[in-house]
Formats: C-alpha cells, sequence, structure tokens
C-alpha cells in the first residue's frame, strides 16, 4: 500500500470527519478511499474506458397502464443477453418497483436502460452502473449470451475496475 499525505484547512477537516461519523468510516483513510474510488469510477465512466459493466436499473411503473407488463417483459426478453434478475414488488394499487441486474457491454447496458425507462407509464427511473474488467476466461469466450449455471445462478465471472 502507498501513503499519500494530505492538509486541510480546519473547516474542511471538521467537515470530512462529520461524514466520516455519519457514514460510519472507521478512520479517514477509508473514507477517503472510497470517495477515491468513486470518482475514479466516474472519471472511468465519462471517459467510455470499459467495454463492460453491471449494473442495477429500479423504476416505478403504473400497473394499469394499458399492456405496460407486457412491454416491460417483452423487452427484457429481447434483451435476455443483458438482462440476469429482476426483483417485482407492489407498491399499492397501482404502482410496482421493479429492479433489473444488467451486465454487458456497457453502452449496450445504457440503451436497454433508456429505452425501458422512456415506455410510457414507466416512472422514477434510476441507473446505477459500476464498469468492470472481465477475467481472462470471458476475454477468450466473448459472445453475446449468458451462460445459465445449475439451481438458477448465473455467475459473472468480472472482476471490479480498478
Amino acid at each position: 500500500m502507498e501513503r499519500i499525505t494530505i492538509s486541510l484547512d480546519e473547516d474542511l477537516a471538521r467537515e470530512f470527519d462529520a461524514l466520516i461519523a455519519a457514514r460510519g468510516y472507521s478512520n479517514r483513510s477509508e473514507a477517503v478511499r472510497d470517495i477515491l474510488r468513486s470518482q475514479l469510477e466516474t472519471w472511468r465512466q465519462a471517459r467510455k474506458e470499459s467495454d463492460h459493466c453491471v449494473a442495477n436499473l429500479s423504476y416505478v411503473y403504473n400497473h394499469h397502464e394499458r399492456e405496460l407488463a407486457e412491454r416491460l417483459t417483452s423487452i427484457q426478453h429481447d434483451h435476455h443477453d443483458l438482462t440476469v434478475s429482476t426483483l417485482h414488488a407492489h407498491l399499492d394499487h397501482e404502482h410496482c418497483i421493479e429492479s433489473t441486474i444488467l451486465k454487458g457491454p456497457t453502452e449496450d447496458v445504457r440503451a436497454f436502460a433508456q429505452a425501458l425507462m422512456a415506455e410510457r407509464g414507466v416512472r422514477h427511473g434510476q441507473l446505477n452502473l459500476v464498469t468492470v474488467e472481465l477475467d481472462e476466461s470471458q476475454k477468450q469466450h466473448s459472445h453475446k449470451h449468458s451462460h445459465a449455471h445449475g439451481h438458477g445462478y448465473r455467475h459473472l465471472h468480472l472482476k471490479p475496475s480498478r
């Protein structure tokens, strides 16, 4: 591990310590590492540096909207190579929330998420995307479909970007 030293003015240090306490970090170093990881991920995504990602797409929709549930299911089936799993929950008499785990080429995942969120009746959509590097076995075996393994589990075979 490499050690670095930074200087902060007193007000910034006090605010940073309040953030550390509020988020439950055990020390400043762990908080700084987390902030750096987040900023580096944002930078990687802005530069479109990573070809692959894992993501969570969450959205609320009105299940009374004409044929919307069928359209959403159809879109997911059309993109079965990107869709790992979907969790569905009823919020009230009219609204449902779905949270869909995605994986695949970053641009394909973004386009899929945008198309799904653009469906009439979908509200409050949010994509949380994390870039990843494929491990060596996936680089040699890269094509557009997922490999389902027994017992309903899918193995991602991914490692986090650095």
